[in-house]
């Protein structure tokens, strides 16, 4: 997984402290947002999770992960009931995906770090 760092600044006015700001957002509420992945509990709720858990991937420039969530949220609120194993093979590859993501947080905060990013950034205001 990867993060579309342009995406990022540009969703933040370009303002690297805030996408950073961001990517630890994102980062601490995954765990909530980790726990509700659980196929033991009504497919709704998961879903609702995998719904908000698309919205923060789109607003970091996660896109790969968004449409994992997309896909699984579309699962859980099909008319046609999915299977607890579906639902747990669904649910876990997301939570790897998650995982993923959250390692690819990591790594674009680093890139973010770099001062050329933040001169080159802060020269363009």
């Amino acid at each position: 997984m990867q993060i579309d760092i342009e995406h990022l600044l540009n969703m933040t006015g370009g303002d690297v402290d805030l996408a950073d700001e961001v990517l630890d957002i994102f980062r601490n509420q995954a765990e909530t947002w980790g726990r509700l992945l659980d196929p033991d509990v009504d497919r709704q709720q998961w879903a609702d999770a995998a719904h908000t858990l698309k919205g923060a991937a789109l607003s970091i420039g996660a896109m790969s992960f968004a449409e994992e969530c997309a896909s699984v949220e579309k699962r859980g609120r099909d008319d046609d009931p999915i299977s607890r194993v579906e639902a747990a093979t669904a649910l876990s590859s997301l939570k790897e995906g998650l995982v993923q993501t959250i390692e690819a947080c990591a790594r674009a905060s680093y890139e973010l770090s770099k001062p050329g990013l933040r001169r080159s950034k802060d020269s363009n205001s």
